[in-house]
């Protein structure tokens, strides 16, 4: 399955973004993950083919992903931004042993 993100950019802090991730087929389970200047890439949040999701603790609360199967597209919406949330992020599908998508640009800054 091939993938495509859209959807980063520049934003205030407290902001908000979307995230997309089309994938080219059906798709089960993905997760979306990050990765920082100098830092290893870290599993953001997962949903699974039912709907079931979990987050990093970092993220609880702020961050929501949600899927819709008939686009074959999963969504992150992040809410009260953070310059800490500054990276590029991915998806994988399907998760956790499948392909990545080429990564998106999130900034967080004043």
């Amino acid at each position: 399955v091939q993938l495509v993100e859209s959807g980063g950019g520049l934003v205030q802090p407290g902001g908000s973004l979307r995230l997309s991730c089309a994938a080219s087929g059906t798709i089960l389970s993905m997760g979306w993950y990050r990765q920082a200047p100098g830092k290893q890439r870290e599993l953001v949040a997962r949903i699974t083919s039912i709907g079931s999701t979990n987050y990093a603790d970092s993220v609880k609360g702020r961050f929501t992903i949600s899927r819709d199967n008939a686009k074959n597209t999963v969504y992150l919406q992040m809410n009260s931004l953070k310059p800490e949330d500054t990276a590029v992020y991915y998806c994988k599908a399907p998760w956790p042993n499948g392909s990545w998508g080429q990564g998106t640009q999130v900034t967080v800054s004043s």
